[in-house]
């Protein structure tokens, strides 16, 4: 597969900007980094009409069973670990739900595995493992746009029918070929040329942000804007938990903590308790005829 020309690969250009770097004594360095990084966040937000068509595409796919399913290699693939596995804990969904595959392995997640980003073969090997189908979203994660892992992901996601974005900070680059979205976040050259776990990394990292975080909240994990379906594991946690409980339903912290008790420390059904004045049994029937729908089930 031709990858993209190294002239029109903006991520490997030289920064004029920082053509003296190593001249530079240190916080002239931090002041350069700084400013090259606030443009990170304009290039993000010139991309969220492309960002909401995939959010809605994600929303549609889990509501109907299906996944989302990120890919990366190196830094691009650590981000989409990193984002997939924080799900589970601050909105209580499955771990099948929001996965990401990572050229290597796991072994990739902390040191590099070489060669592992130029396999295709081990991309469509993984992905045919995951059965991916119809109703998954795949998102491809190359900031070059030209990562063989990556691009032959999307191109068998494609085929298996599944919706397809890309994100990537060369919006020329191949990785657009098999995909429906294209997100493309162009930051421009990087501080150290090539370097792309800076400005594209924080670019890439802000959109799954935005793509989990938006999806999940369409999705009814969170109240307001409140975590009411994170996971309670350890003393911090639940303390977060019992704030989350008390600045929700208005009860003071006793009543609040009574009833997280009683919901056997479920925050959606707590609060169900408090609002709706029923206890634990009540609590569940009404989120079942909602089908979980907490909005619904409190009639607001």
């Amino acid at each position: 597969m031709p990858s993209l020309p190294q002239e029109r690969r903006r991520t490997e250009h030289r920064n004029p900007a920082s053509s003296r770097l190593d001249r530079l004594p240190t916080e002239a360095i931090l002041r350069l980094m700084n400013r090259e990084d606030l443009k990170v966040a304009a290039s993000v937000g010139r991309e969220i009409p492309s960002i909401t068509r995939a959010v809605d595409a994600i929303v549609e796919s889990i509501r109907k069973g299906g996944r989302l399913l990120y890919v990366g290699a190196g830094t691009s693939g650590r981000l989409a670990v990193l984002d997939a596995s924080e799900c589970p804990p601050t909105y209580g969904v499955s771990p099948k739900t929001v996965q990401a595959l990572i050229a290597g392995g796991k072994k990739a997640v902390t040191g590099a595995v070489e060669g592992a980003e130029d396999s295709a073969a081990n991309a469509v090997r993984e992905l045919r493992a995951k059965k991916v189908a119809r109703d998954d979203v795949v998102v491809g994660i190359a900031a070059s746009g030209t990562t063989p892992f990556v691009l032959s992901a999307l191109a068998y996601a494609r085929k298996r029918g599944a919706t397809t974005v890309a994100v990537t900070s060369n919006r020329k680059a191949p990785i657009t070929r098999d995909a429906q979205i294209v997100i493309a976040a162009e930051v421009g050259p990087e501080v150290v040329t090539g370097s792309t776990r800076l400005k594209a990394g924080t670019s890439q990292k802000l959109v799954l942000n935005m793509l989990s975080t938006a999806a999940m909240v369409r999705l009814g994990h969170v109240y307001e804007n409140l975590m009411i379906d994170m996971a309670l594991t350890n003393q911090k946690l639940r303390q977060r938990g019992l704030r989350i409980l008390t600045e929700a339903s208005g009860a003071d912290a006793s009543s609040a903590e009574h009833a997280l008790r009683q919901s056997g420390h479920n925050l959606r059904v707590a609060l169900m308790m408090l609002k709706a004045g029923v206890d634990a049994k009540g609590a569940r029937s009404r989120l079942a005829l909602a089908k979980g729908n907490l909005r619904q089930a409190l009639g607001e």
